[in-house]
């Protein structure tokens, strides 16, 4: 193969490279190493690739305990990943504290990663990113769920072989879920729509760290973003279907330019303080946080036109529900009904205890939105706690918070690892009356 002393102009090339450039690159490959270093060096890792009935493969990443009985499946919020779990390193990161406790570690991905892998190979953006938080609930989740139960029914029965054979009663293993943001409000639609339609969830208790879902109680500049995606939604869509960086490079130049302002503490102060402005006094470290490693030029999370779209609406209706397709007759046909399935509605049927924490600082998603969560499921029935600590918005994945820490790691002992999951009663729907009936 020839060198690079026969291609003059690569040498040329490189030497010429910005200094600030270079060493950036390897800063990137430096931090990257530690990390792998010190989190892959001393905990085990696997990738599985998860496909979605409606045929988009997503990353389950795990830390495997083959042989536990107690799992726990992580999933992230908006404009982040799995990584956003273990970003503190092996100290302060929910998922490899889990995983010490003797969890078996499960970390979704939703689909909306830069990557964009489909079965249809050819398949274009606008179709791929053609999506609402209504996938990431009723497609993304149990694609990923189904996949923990396969892995683990199978693992088991291998490492167990004593184990008693499962029925249609119980399965083999507890699984508890720990959402962020957007993925509170995901795993919630999950739970309700999986009941709706007589299927198991397979979860024992749910962790839900200032959960999506409503939204009426914000400021003006979300107002006014609410107000533009709801009147401008037709022309939009067609226009911008997405919110992401579309290349390598933009994608790269965004993570220089958010460590340099965090490595020049009077610019990067006042761009924090701007941020803050724009999400509502919200005092998270936005600025440090996309110059985390997980924000590199391959898996920069991006999200759809359709899923802030959705935010939209249910900041307008300020109630939780299923996306709106804008006629009654595309609603119908969707759901049976001429108006969206309201999921606050229907808390009555999460029949499994659900944590519900809120941060006093948190701008994004309030406090007072959180405990509309609570109310609702208080008087339905549910086992619900509420809880609220001084972060803001990102510090619940962001930030080492050791009491966060301690209370979410308390929060999943709760949960009896020899207690068999039963299976959900049975729940039928009338479509034609979007009515819902439970027998036993």
């Amino acid at each position: 193969m020839p060198g690079c002393h026969n291609r003059p102009w690569v040498m040329f090339f490189i030497m010429h490279l910005p200094l600030h450039f270079v060493l950036f690159c390897l800063e990137i490959l430096l931090v990257c190493f530690m990390i792998y270093h010190s989190i892959y060096g001393r905990y085990p890792y696997e990738a599985i690739r998860v496909i979605t009935a409606d045929g988009y493969i997503l990353l389950l990443e795990r830390i495997p305990r083959r042989d536990s009985r107690k799992a726990v499946y992580l999933q992230h919020g908006v404009f982040d990943s799995s990584m956003g779990w273990v970003s503190n390193g092996v100290v302060g990161s929910p998922a490899f504290a889990a995983y010490d406790q003797g969890y078996d570690v499960f970390l979704g991905n939703f689909r909306g990663l830069v990557s964009r892998e489909h079965v249809n190979k050819n398949i274009s953006s606008r179709q791929y990113w053609r999506y609402s938080i209504n996938e990431h609930g009723t497609e993304d989740i149990p694609a990923m769920i189904d996949k923990i139960h396969e892995v683990k029914t199978a693992e088991l029965r291998l490492t167990k072989p004593d184990i008693e054979e499962e029925t249609d009663d119980d399965q083999l293993y507890n699984l508890c879920a720990i959402c962020h943001s957007l993925g509170g409000a995901g795993m919630m639609m999950y739970v309700i729509t999986q009941r709706i339609e007589g299927k198991p969830h397979r979860l024992s208790r749910l962790v839900l760290l200032s959960p999506a879902g409503f939204h009426d109680d914000s400021n003006a500049v979300f107002s006014m973003a609410e107000l533009l995606l709801v009147l401008l939604a037709p022309v939009l869509s067609l226009l911008v279907p997405a919110f992401y960086i579309p290349t390598r490079f933009f994608r790269m130049l965004v993570n220089k330019l958010a460590r340099d302002l965090h490595n020049l503490p009077a610019v990067g102060g006042l761009v924090q303080t701007l941020m803050s402005y724009v999400v509502g006094g919200d005092s998270s470290n936005w600025v440090g946080v996309l110059g985390l490693p997980h924000y590199n030029t391959n898996d920069m999370p991006g999200v759809s036109f359709r899923v802030a779209l959705h935010l939209a609406q249910m900041k307008r209706t300020g109630r939780f529900r299923m996306f709106d397709y804008g006629s009654a007759s595309a609603n119908m046909e969707v759901y049976g009904s001429p108006m969206p399935l309201d999921l606050g509605e229907h808390y009555g049927l999460i029949d499994i205890p659900v944590d519900l924490v809120a941060g006093q600082k948190d701008k994004v998603i309030r406090p007072s939105m959180v405990k509309k969560h609570y109310k609702l499921m208080k008087g339905a029935g549910v086992d619900v706690s509420y809880n609220e600590f001084e972060y803001a918005h990102l510090d619940f994945t962001f930030s080492h918070r050791e009491e966060l820490l301690s209370y979410v790691m308390s929060c999943l002992l709760l949960v009896d690892p020899n207690k068999k999951h039963q299976v959900n009663q049975r729940v039928v729907r009338s479509r034609r009356k979007g009515q819902v009936a439970t027998s036993g």
